[in-house]
């Protein structure tokens, strides 16, 4: 257990101490904030006040900016449980091509040992850097205004992080070990930073595309973290507003809102409700590990 440890350690240090890799980690997440600062605000908030017309005098205009801060928050965070993972797991490849693994496949550890220090240490930075993300959003969020989040959403918002974190990893690791050079992963990385605000619906909720593409992208188990942190994270909030209506619409712009911002999964056309959604983030996750079990002995054989 000792040498299983000191190995997860040591790919953790890998990842923490290179700035440039931590920060590469999170350019997706900075794009999206930078987008928001730019054009997406506006994008939001103007969906929410053509919602609410006739409304005007009901809803409070601090809790529109508040519902748009939040949307932003989730896609933050959503993008963050996807290139984290991938950018910690990319110590793979490169312990593949620079012979390292000759070295760990002559210690004591078993082959699955080894595997799994690589799953730790990946799934360990996602929980840590998105679990930062999401504390400091609360707080920066909650000064500018109520959330109206309930300790237990609060606690469910790490949960998922954790949840998130251990998917992606588990997702990522099938694909890191078909890469054998730090370059094909590096350029498939790019990729994937450049279309992740898109497959989660950061940049554009994915009620806007149609059937097929929202299936395709709720196949991949971060979009389904990503709506369940809607839920979570703005439900309440939309529950105030709709107090605050008191009715008169019969719920109409709550529904408006949630359908404009995905706050349920589509596969093939059918709606997924946020249990049936966490059902299937799981079952990725064994389809995935079993997968990897099965995978890795054949891609790393003991010289």
């Amino acid at each position: 257990m000792r040498k299983f440890m000191g190995l997860t350690k040591r790919n953790l240090l890998i990842y923490f101490k290179d700035r440039q890799s931590v920060i590469f980690s999170m350019l997706t997440s900075i794009i999206v904030l930078v987008l928001y600062l730019l054009f997406l605000k506006q994008s939001f908030v103007d969906a929410a006040e053509s919602a609410m017309k006739g409304l005007e005098g009901l809803i409070d205009k601090k809790d529109i900016d508040t519902l748009a801060n939040c949307v932003l928050l989730v896609g933050i965070i959503g993008s963050a449980l996807i290139t984290v993972p991938y950018n910690c797991l990319s110590t793979i490849v490169n312990d593949k091509e620079n012979k390292i693994d000759y070295d760990i496949s002559a210690t004591p550890l078993k082959r699955w040992q080894i595997v799994l220090s690589y799953f730790s240490a990946s799934t360990i930075s996602a929980f840590i850097m998105s679990s930062v993300v999401l504390t400091l959003g609360l707080i920066i969020l909650q000064s500018q205004g109520n959330l109206y989040i309930s300790s237990v959403n609060m606690f469910y918002s790490y949960a998922l992080a954790f949840l998130g974190s251990i998917s992606a990893t588990a997702f990522f690791m099938i694909v890191m070990f078909f890469f054998k050079t730090s370059s094909a992963s590096g350029a498939f990385f790019g990729m994937l930073s450049a279309a992740s605000g898109f497959v989660i619906g950061a940049y554009i909720p994915l009620s806007q595309f149609s059937n097929g593409i929202q299936t395709f992208c709720n196949l991949f188990p971060g979009t389904g973290v990503t709506i369940l942190y809607r839920n979570t994270i703005l439900n309440g909030l939309l529950d105030k507003i709709n107090k605050d209506i008191g009715g008169v619409d019969n719920g109409e712009f709550v529904s408006s809102m949630k359908d404009a911002f995905t706050f349920k999964g589509a596969l093939f056309g059918t709606e997924l409700s946020p249990a049936q959604t966490i059902i299937y983030i799981l079952a990725v996750l064994i389809i995935c590990i079993i997968a990897m079990i099965l995978i890795y002995p054949k891609v790393y054989k003991r010289k």
